[in-house]
């Protein structure tokens, strides 16, 4: 698996987690690599919360717009904060970058 940051993010500290097998829907992945997928995501989502001011880390599994299996790990403060029909951010590469090395030192 790999994780990064979203480069058009919802709020600020969203990451996708993606599975390096190409499989378009998540639901397609067998068990096993499903809960590995889960149990790789739990240690980015607590460090999420650790770095970003948030209440907590929200997941997603919306699998439209692009076709790979993918989640999203998203700091929420409110239930809009998961709502991927509004427009998303535009970070600077250097805030980014930061926001990247927090959740990292935070791992």
């Amino acid at each position: 698996f790999i994780a990064f940051l979203d480069v058009a993010p919802l709020v600020k500290g969203h990451v996708l987690v993606v599975p390096k097998t190409e499989i378009d829907k998540i639901f397609d992945l067998p068990d096993e690599y499903l809960a590995a997928m889960l149990t790789f995501a739990k240690p980015i989502a607590k460090a999420i919360e650790k770095a970003i001011d948030c209440n907590r880390c929200g997941i997603s599994v919306i699998g439209l717009e692009v076709p790979h299996a993918h989640m999203h790990l998203v700091p929420i403060n409110s239930a809009d904060d998961l709502n991927f029909t509004r427009a998303k951010l535009s970070v600077p590469r250097e805030e980014m970058e930061l926001i990247m090395q927090t959740i990292v030192e935070a791992l």
